[in-house]
């Protein structure tokens, strides 16, 4: 699998290109900006984007979406409680404040346990609501990419609207935690760092080890 990490747009969002090596075929995760980069990049690795997939539907993680699709004509996709929470008045009138363009509507909506499949690489959605109602994870082994749950070192913030600190810290302890130790974390924002492992976040993450549970 191939798996290719840029950070992208004013809030320093790391969006991921992911690709089967034998068909080229791949997906973007959280296109938050850079759009003409991120173009470049599937360009120079010779890659056809069949999807641009949100981990949640805040602007910061979506707001490339619209470019991208007329681009490539790839389908958006985003779990269905995010596809419709972003799309309530009262919702966009809140986050219009970061002054950013939001995702279109799903062309796809996913639920937990669904795949998404390009050539041979298959990713398994987990649902991680807390962070917002519809937050996903993606998961094909070694690789877990985390979107705003689980960051190095800390976890997704909870006090925007959708947010629920006790659901998100529930949802990694239950459905993160549980995979096996040594799969490679690709978070949604580097603050702690680019990447680590479920096993180190586990061991060393202060959100994760200070006896909330």
């Amino acid at each position: 699998m191939l798996v290719r990490q840029m950070t992208v747009g004013m809030m320093g969002v790391c969006c991921y290109l992911v690709a089967c090596p034998e068909t080229r075929k791949g997906l973007l995760i959280d296109p938050g900006g850079g759009e003409e980069e991120l173009l470049a990049l599937c360009e120079q690795e010779g890659v056809t984007i069949e999807y641009l997939v949100a981990t949640h539907g805040h602007p910061d993680h979506v707001c490339g979406n619209l470019r991208l699709k007329q681009a490539t004509g790839a389908a958006i996709v985003m779990h269905e409680e995010d596809d419709v929470f972003f799309g309530e008045p009262q919702v966009v009138q809140y986050f219009s404040m970061l002054g950013l363009p939001f995702s279109p509507p799903a062309d796809r909506t996913v639920r937990h346990g669904d795949t998404l499949t390009v050539g041979t690489v298959s990713l398994t959605v987990i649902h991680t609501p807390g962070h917002t109602p519809g937050g996903i994870c993606l998961y094909a082994a070694p690789h877990l990419f985390a979107g705003d749950t689980l960051f190095v070192g800390g976890v997704g913030r909870t006090d925007f609207p959708g947010g629920d600190s006790r659901q998100l810290l529930t949802s990694i302890k239950e459905r993160l935690l549980t995979l096996p130790p040594e799969t490679v974390v690709w978070p949604g924002h580097g603050y702690g760092g680019a990447r680590s492992s479920i096993g180190e976040e586990a061991r060393s993450n202060p959100f994760l080890t200070g006896g909330w549970w």
